[in-house]
């Protein structure tokens, strides 16, 4: 049986080498994708996204137990910066999560940004999908915490959660990043801290003056992640969030928008790839670039021709 095969079987050492393949871009990873799409679009994608400092990872970790009192399975995609030796995550979150380790119901699995500029991995979609064909309820898309460069998480989740935590300037921090766009929950952790409710009256005036959507108006809700504190009620008002999605069409639209920009960015990376692959077979690739820095043809002219000769454009 292949690896496809094996992971639908129920099989997680299948499931760690699928997420492998795809993430390294293994000869099999698109046969492996190709597989399993069929057996996606079930589970309810969670995104939790946030300034470094602010227990995403903690709060991630109640969830999950949370969850998991309810008899559902949860995937956790940790997204960590990329070492720049091996590549690989830096911080590790399974290493914060280590009671979820043991339990057979959780997988979590730590990737790194590999220079992705939007708080996700390139490949952190297609993880998401190969956890959802696994048969997960639930899977939460940690985001790296980099602060401006967090608005990817959008593209991955059906529900966004912003943890923000006071004392820290985050009120200035959430209007640089634009998480107002893309709050559907916001979380205020560690709020046995000083400077809460100041936080909460600031978010509730942006919010008053920032509603796209306004069916839905972004919930606040105050957590202590570390003793376990509002976890229930953020637990109720992420699954009010994905009722109201469904119950709304919103949901729909969504998916379908995501649906959207990853054929998009598919074609745009399969396009590119084949054309740097001819251009290299013929020896050109050096010659254009010595031509354009020479100034004898500018670099929009060589693409309108690269375009046309190779794909009739």
């Amino acid at each position: 049986m292949d690896i496809a095969g094996e992971l639908l079987a129920g099989s997680r050492l299948a499931l760690s080498r699928a997420i492998t393949a795809v993430e390294n871009e293994y000869d099999e990873a698109v046969s492996i994708m190709q597989r399993l799409y069929s057996h996606t679009g079930k589970a309810h994608v969670i995104g939790i996204t946030g300034p470094p400092g602010a227990g995403k990872s903690t709060l991630t970790d109640k969830l999950a137990k949370a969850y998991r009192q309810q008899g559902k399975t949860v995937g956790i995609v940790a997204v960590d910066p990329t070492s720049p030796f091996s590549g690989g995550a830096i911080l590790g979150d399974r290493i914060r999560m280590n009671e979820l380790t043991l339990d057979e119901g959780v997988f979590i699995r730590s990737m790194g940004t590999r220079g992705s500029l939007g708080g996700l991995s390139r490949k952190t979609a297609e993880v998401v999908r190969i956890l959802d064909a696994f048969g997960k309820d639930v899977v939460f898309v940690e985001t790296v915490g980099v602060g401006q460069s967090e608005v990817d998480v959008i593209k991955a989740a059906d529900t966004t959660v912003v943890v923000l935590v006071p004392g820290q300037g985050d009120d200035i921090q959430a209007i640089k990043a634009g998480i107002l766009e893309i709050g559907d929950i916001f979380a205020i952790n560690k709020a046995d801290r000083d400077g809460v409710d100041r936080l909460a009256t600031e978010l509730e005036m942006m919010l008053d003056l920032n509603q796209n959507e306004v069916d839905w108006r972004p919930p606040i809700e105050r957590t202590v992640a570390s003793q376990g504190s509002g976890i229930a009620e953020l637990l109720t008002t992420i699954d009010g969030h994905i009722c109201f999605l469904s119950q709304s069409g919103h949901l729909t639209r969504r998916r379908t928008d995501r649906t959207r920009n990853e054929l998009l960015a598919l074609i745009e990376e399969h396009i590119g790839r084949y054309v740097l692959q001819q251009l290299s077979s013929w020896g050109q690739l050096d010659t254009l670039v010595s031509r354009i820095e020479k100034r004898e043809k500018d670099p929009y002219t060589t693409v309108s021709e690269l375009l046309h000769m190779y794909l009739r454009y």
